[in-house]
């Protein structure tokens, strides 16, 4: 059936909106399991960006419905969804998107027409959708967040990952710093690579030359989302801003060590396990868009950084 079909001969449709990007996915991960759990016999799809759909795969049970944004109307016709999903927001422009399928049924959060639980800013992300779907009446587990591995190999299994990139200035650590702390690892005998987009890769690439490394350590631009998956989760360690590249060593319990800028741990941060936050929450101006780094993202140190990887165990004290 294609997107704008009228549905299969033998499978309910269920649709789950959130089209936003990679961090966002893995942070909906115990939801989306929750409703794979709840609704086995339906055909599961999952309306977001069509880049995400090796990541998807991983979550298991799921199609991607290729949507950009909520510019335009979700490709199936009113009607053909049995159960329309909102973990994209509780804002008119979700909401309209959801309204305009016509599902039997409706899970989502109070917003316009669409009943559910009141927002409440203060909660979790991961724990804002697994509380959505509870007070639905489906059974949930917000720690319930660890991906299938992937099925393709890691060329750099056990290495140190510096993920250099961000999506936004505003968590764009300086290169200098990320540079001195590789060169520490790397010295104590860490085997560092650094990764990133396929944009990010000249920003690698300085971080490299200035660790005094050599350039096969970069790995930016040259790996898929499956690749990055696959060396995320054989790695010893990740050193990243609130990235998807923190998410995925969430997912699958690699030590890590989180960089914050401008989004706050209390509501972004890993799980309880190997992972140390830093961030300077007096200093944080919050503002995600912004072209410069956050205030608490630059409050957070070389040395705090190597300290946080000595509480990990990772580092000779």
């Amino acid at each position: 059936m294609d997107a704008l079909g009228s549905g299969t001969a033998d499978k309910p449709e269920l649709l789950v909106l959130r089209a936003l990007k990679l961090g966002d996915l893995l942070v909906a991960v115990p939801a989306l399991k929750a409703i794979r759990r709840a609704y086995p016999e339906h055909r599961l799809r999952y309306a977001a960006q069509g880049w995400l759909s090796e990541m998807l795969g991983l979550v298991g049970g799921y199609e991607l419905l290729p949507t950009h944004g909520l510019d335009e109307p979700l490709a199936l016709r009113p009607g053909v969804v049995d159960v329309a999903v909102n973990l994209h927001g509780n804002g008119p422009e979700s909401a309209a998107r959801i309204e305009a399928l016509e599902a039997r049924r409706t899970i989502a959060y109070r917003s316009g027409n669409l009943d559910g639980p009141p927002w409440r800013a203060e909660l979790h992300e991961r724990e804002r959708w697994t509380h959505l779907l509870s007070w639905h009446g489906i059974e949930t587990d917000p720690t319930d967040l660890r991906l299938e591995h992937p099925r393709v190999p890691n060329p750099v299994p056990g290495a140190t990952v510096v993920h250099v990139g961000a999506a936004y200035g505003s968590r764009l650590w300086p290169v200098e710093r990320f540079a001195a702390v590789a060169a520490e690892l790397a010295q104590a005998g860490h085997h560092v690579v650094f990764t990133g987009a396929e944009g990010e890769r000249d920003r690698a690439r300085a971080v490299c030359r200035l660790a005094g490394l050599p350039a096969e350590c970069i790995l930016a631009g040259s790996l898929g989302l499956a690749g990055f998956a696959a060396i995320i989760a054989g790695a010893r360690l990740v050193i990243s801003a609130d990235t998807g590249a923190a998410h995925l060593a969430s997912a699958y319990g690699t030590p890590s060590v989180v960089l914050f800028g401008p989004a706050p741990p209390e509501i972004w941060g890993p799980p309880p396990g190997p992972h140390v936050v830093l961030t300077k929450a007096k200093l944080r101006r919050g503002d995600t868009f912004s072209d410069v780094p956050d205030p608490a993202l630059l409050g957070v140190e070389v040395d705090d950084v190597l300290a946080a990887v000595g509480v990990l165990g990772l580092l000779p004290a």
